[in-house]
């Protein structure tokens, strides 16, 4: 959703600015409401000033963001205002402004019970509804405010950012095309609808809205869609420009990752290091702009600084499984810093003992230990560790590889050769473990059997295609689930 500032803030939960015109009005008409109501009547002249001036002074309180003492000025006003629609709604927003969402929705409840035809009070009850889990009853009043008033434009954004939230985004698409009917110039409905018009494929629906919304309010967050947009109907360069202006317009955390992931997925590495950089210099303290930094350093081959990088983001999130991967592949490549790279593996382990990855990541970076030189690395701790990660998900091919090399390095033949076969059996396009059983083969003297493996090694060298699509799967894969985290969040 929008950041900036909404007309309508449903979530937020100040649902409508026609709440605060409606305040300033009910303020200038209040002691013509409270003689109208029965409480009242029967209260000296002097008693409907003092309240007049108490309810007064509890809109100045809410609207200055002094939520408790609007609160405490307005509780003790309802033993005399038990039928005043203006304070039990006011109330209710108060309770809402403090996250008190029960003792709103009592307030808001009444506040419609007092005044049923009131779509704004609805959309007021609806919005505190949806902030406190309960979706059902929230979409009940949301379709109730927009039955009352289906013109208005509220009312239909709303319910239509309502569906949004729901993931019912087809049913969004109608109430927010009627909303921007019904006011073109709002930029919050616009972008809504936008990004319903790409969540649903409709992608030159979106990219036209957008453009027309871009000359009334040029934004960072506008061009961040349409950068989206134009990388879903495989539009690269035009993708980039617009991630690129959005990182100009407002160099956050999120538009600066969409502009180097964007450079990253299309393999244009030096000017992803480039915006990684500046982004990892801006935000020190994101784990996701230090992976993608470190991401982008190893597949450019700059595999210490990657090294480097990848530790950074361990240590910024210990937890996170995203980094683990490429800092295994890095550290392959630049094993000097050994040490650091173990005790990264070791503790990720450790914080997780019954995920098989993080046991086989801790198992290969011992063993890399070892291969440096590091003569005091038990070997028997990596087998167990190999193990231990085959047990919790035997279909982990590479564990079976490591295993059999294990194995293999100590001329165990007879067991290294089961390892590379059901590695083989798991994903039969592993180049390095035909290889290696070609080799334990011509030792064991199978030599048609070698020569067999070794042509298969030989033709899988040769296509390359196979790596090149999994290293695309696996950025991909760490760049989508990111900003499918990130739309979450907004």
């Amino acid at each position: 959703m929008p950041s900036q500032n909404n007309d309508i803030s449903v979530f937020g939960r100040t649902v409508s600015q026609r709440s605060r015109f409606r305040f300033a009005i009910l303020c200038a008409l209040l002691a013509c409401l409270f003689q109208a109501c029965p409480a009242f009547a029967q209260v000296p002249e002097s008693q409907n000033q003092k309240h007049d001036r108490e309810y007064k002074s509890a809109v100045a309180q809410y609207e200055a963001g002094r939520y408790a003492e609007a609160a405490a000025q307005l509780e003790s006003l309802l033993p005399y205002a038990a039928k005043s629609f203006a304070t039990h709604e006011l109330l209710g927003q108060v309770y809402a402004a403090l996250g008190q969402d029960e003792k709103a929705i009592e307030q808001l409840e009444e506040a419609v019970r007092i005044k049923p035809a009131s779509g704004a009070a609805r959309e007021n009850l609806a919005a505190t509804l949806f902030h406190a889990g309960k979706t059902r009853l929230a979409g009940e009043q949301f379709r109730k405010a927009l039955e009352l008033e289906p013109k208005d434009y509220d009312a239909n954004h709303n319910l239509g950012e309502f569906y949004i939230q729901s993931g019912k985004i087809a049913q969004a698409c109608p109430l927010l095309e009627e909303a921007q009917r019904i006011n073109p110039s709002s930029y919050n409905n616009g972008y809504d609808l936008a990004l319903a018009y790409f969540l649903t494929a409709r992608l030159a629906d979106a990219r036209k809205l957008v453009q027309s919304i871009l000359p009334i309010k040029n934004t960072g967050e506008l061009h961040n869609l349409l950068g989206q947009i134009e990388e879903k109907d495989g539009q690269f360069i035009a993708a980039v420009n617009e991630f690129e202006t959005a990182a100009h317009l407002d160099p956050s955390d999120d538009n600066l990752f969409d502009w180097g992931s964007e450079l990253l997925l299309h393999r244009t590495y030096e000017p992803a290091i480039e915006v990684f950089q500046e982004a990892t210099r801006r935000y020190p303290n994101s784990p996701r702009l230090m992976i993608g930094l470190g991401m982008a350093l190893d597949l450019r081959g700059k595999y210490d600084e990657a090294v480097k990088a990848l530790l950074a983001a361990a240590d910024l999130d210990p937890a996170d499984a995203r980094c683990y991967l490429y800092l295994s592949k890095a550290y392959d490549s630049s094993p000097g810093q050994a040490g650091e790279v173990i005790q990264r593996f070791q503790r990720y382990a450790e914080l997780k003992p019954n995920d098989a990855m993080a046991q086989y990541y801790y198992a290969l970076s011992l063993w890399k230990g070892k291969r440096v030189g590091d003569a005091s690395l038990d070997l028997q701790a990596v087998e167990s560790l190999l193990k231990k990660a085959i047990a919790l998900d035997d279909k982990l091919s590479e564990a079976y590889v490591q295993l059999g090399n294990i194995y293999a390095d100590q001329h165990e033949y007879e067991k290294s050769i089961p390892e590379y076969e059901r590695a083989l059996e798991l994903d039969p396009n592993i180049s390095d473990a035909h290889y290696r059983l070609g080799t334990d083969y011509v030792h064991v003297g199978q030599k048609d059997r070698a020569q067999k493996e070794f042509e298969v090694y030989q033709k899988l060298r040769a296509e390359h295609l196979a790596e090149i699509d999994k290293e695309r799967a696996e950025v991909q894969q760490f760049v989508y689930t990111e900003k499918a985290g990130t739309s979450a969040r907004h």
